[in-house]
């Protein structure tokens, strides 16, 4: 897979973009040891089964007989012929995954994958993600937004809010605690690392998510250095909430500063309760809800959205969550995963960040029995599975730029008990563990997680924390 952006040292300078990015799509194909990749972009994950068996097709007619899931819950087929961009966008196409061809690169939105499904969800973002996207498609400055530029929209439980969004909305309770965010409540916009937000109304979020995104455009076109993403823009023209509210106005979308929207959300997970920032330090314009400010205290704990199993749904239907060893599927599996959600569920697939597959809407009475066969067919459907919270970049054979075969590397080592080489338990307990075949580090997870690194002299570890210098990293050379 082409790189993840860097492990940016705390405090370095920003990089100099002289090219555009080179991030691959369903109709730009990058060129792999494997054969040619493309990467299809998957808005909030979510799939109907006639765009599942599409992709099924796809991956066994033109590809490798798999399908690879990505941290941002994008698709990616391997082993592609050359030659094959005629029919892969025709498969893509009648099913519509391709609304927009000159779109396709930048419909990077990121999703709370239970949203709407447990019993104590916080708010259904969904709506957010389809209309967002509709926004993009329409949008002719949104073109020149790079393939690396993420929309990341969390339903207030946390789970999204701290894997790198450029543009982040976290939904609020209102006073009734009660609203969708497509009918009423509010949200918290945020940009790039900046802990400050705004407070918006809730149907002005999508809106209001594009509007900042152009307000990036205009700040990395006056500094000249190219940048992809917010946090690459140098500190001179550094992109802030109180920056967007000038946008938002512009726009005719009211907005609140609060000084620390960031606060609830950790990069070393999500938390269990609401968000609730606290009051506003003054109006950036008119409130958009005055009477309506976010519930005091925790709300009810929701559902842990990076763990597979059962999930318990307040109407009586219940979603099965299922995660991809190593994020990859066979085509049988995934056609498994397609009949399951037809058959027994919602007729749709969601797919999440963690590499995994949600899919809701089966009755209780037929919940464990569809796990146990998703099981049996090698999907991950238990937290105490050895894979869970394990990933690895591609490897050899597939990227050439990788020392060896990591992944083979890894199956080892869950086979002898020691997924962190030296055998030792991971020096961050409950963090992702993740192998790596060079310094890309491709795929790798966001906030605090282990990096097990392929060097000349074996694996080394470390402990990759976001708000740490590179002196301060804990290494363990292997």
């Amino acid at each position: 897979m082409p790189p993840s952006p860097s492990i940016r040292p705390l405090g370095s300078a920003p990089p100099l973009r002289d090219r555009g990015d080179a991030c691959p799509g369903a109709l730009r194909l990058h060129a792999a040891a494997d054969g040619l990749l493309a990467r299809v972009r998957v808005p909030a994950g979510d799939l109907t089964v006639r765009q599942a068996a599409a992709l099924a097709d796809a991956a066994e007619q033109l590809g490798d007989g798999f399908l690879s899931l990505t941290s941002r819950g994008n698709v990616e087929l391997r082993g592609l012929p050359d030659g094959c961009d005629g029919r892969l966008a025709g498969l893509l196409g009648d099913a519509g995954l391709l609304p927009s061809a000159r779109h396709e690169r930048i419909r990077n939105i990121l999703a709370s994958p239970l949203a709407g499904l447990d019993r104590h969800t916080p708010a259904d973002v969904r709506w957010w993600a389809r209309r967002l996207d509709a926004l993009l498609c329409a949008s002719e400055s949104a073109t020149a937004l790079s393939g690396r530029f993420l929309f990341v929209l969390d339903d207030g439980r946390g789970d999204v809010a701290a894997l790198g969004g450029d543009v982040s909305l976290v939904a609020e309770r209102d006073g009734a605690g009660e609203r969708t965010a497509a009918d009423g409540g509010t949200a918290l916009l945020r940009v790039g690392d900046d802990p400050a937000a705004l407070r918006i109304a809730g149907p002005d979020a999508p809106r209001a998510a594009l509007a900042a995104a152009e307000a990036f455009l205009t700040a990395a076109e006056a500094s000249g250095t190219g940048a992809w993403r917010v946090r690459e823009l140098p500190q001179e023209h550094a992109l802030t909430a109180r920056d967007v509210a000038g946008a938002l106005r512009a726009a005719g979308i009211a907005a609140t500063h609060v000084p620390d929207g960031a606060r609830p959300f950790t990069a070393t997970g999500p938390t269990t309760t609401h968000p609730n920032p606290g009051p506003a330090a003054g109006p950036t314009t008119t409130d958009p809800n005055p009477n309506a400010a976010p519930a005091a205290g925790p709300a009810p704990a929701a559902a842990d959205s990076s763990a597979p199993g059962v999930v318990e749904g307040a109407d009586g239907h219940h979603a099965l969550a299922v995660l991809a060893p190593l994020g990859r599927l066979s085509a049988a599996q995934w056609r498994l995963l397609t009949a399951t959600a037809a058959q027994h569920g919602s007729g749709e697939l969601r797919l999440t960040p963690w590499r995994g597959v949600v899919l809701p809407g089966l009755p209780a009475a037929a919940a464990a029995d569809r796990l146990a066969a998703l099981s049996a067919a090698g999907l991950i459907t238990d937290p105490s599975s050895p894979w869970h919270r394990l990933g690895a970049c591609t490897g050899r054979p597939g990227c050439a730029k990788s020392r060896t075969d990591v992944r083979a590397d890894l199956a080892h080592a869950v086979a002898a008990g020691a997924p962190v080489p030296g055998g030792s338990p991971a020096p961050a307990p409950g963090a992702p563990v993740y192998w790596s075949g060079c310094e890309r580090r491709c795929g790798h997870p966001h906030g605090t997680w282990v990096d097990v690194l392929a060097t000349a002299d074996g694996y080394q570890v470390s402990v990759v924390r976001p708000d740490a210098s590179p002196a301060t990293q804990e290494t363990r050379p292997q």
